[in-house]
């Protein structure tokens, strides 16, 4: 009896399998190609890239001082007294640790606004995706730039919808 009923469970399993397989809807998504081709996406790259111009110039005019300041030092090294030597080389010193330190709190600046910015886009890109997902009934959509979707056919790829329903939305709420 036992075995009967074992055998019964196997058969409804294998006979359910495909019925629960035929109804499940998967696509994928491309967040990398969606990141970096909705119209967020290159907003923030067009604005990441005027801070980094911003900073060169300050860093590149910073670093011009230190050059003319060194020269200036060179140049009048025999000529000054011991205590005034090493006050401008102790100035020197101070202008140089100064401008290492701009250039290390700008890069962190330009990682936390970069960051930033793709954390915003992100959540976007998911709430258009989990509705996008809603309305259209899916039952499972992965994302292909992880590293985990070995293959998928084209097909089933959302990325181009999900670009197009995020720029509709941001533009509605005026680029926000």
């Amino acid at each position: 009896m036992k075995r009967l009923w074992i055998g019964l469970v196997v058969v409804l399993m294998m006979v359910a399998t495909p019925v629960v397989a035929a109804e499940m809807k998967v696509a994928f998504v491309d967040l990398q190609k969606a990141l970096m081709e909705c119209d967020a996406g290159l907003a923030a790259k067009v604005s990441m890239g005027q801070r980094v111009k911003e900073f060169q110039a300050t860093a590149q005019e910073r670093q011009q001082n230190l050059k003319n300041l060194n020269e200036e030092l060179e140049k009048k090294k025999l000529m000054l007294s011991a205590d005034a030597k090493a006050e401008k080389e102790r100035d020197y010193q101070q202008q140089s640790k100064d401008f290492q330190r701009f250039i290390k709190d700008a890069q962190e600046e330009l990682q936390r606004e970069e960051a930033r910015l793709g954390r915003s886009i992100l959540e976007g890109l998911s709430k258009v995706i989990k509705d996008l997902g809603d309305q259209e009934g899916y039952t499972l959509v992965l994302e292909r730039s992880n590293g985990a979707l070995l293959y998928a056919d084209d097909s089933i790829d959302l990325t181009d919808k999900v670009i197009a329903a995020y720029n509709k939305a941001y533009k509605a709420n005026n680029g926000k």
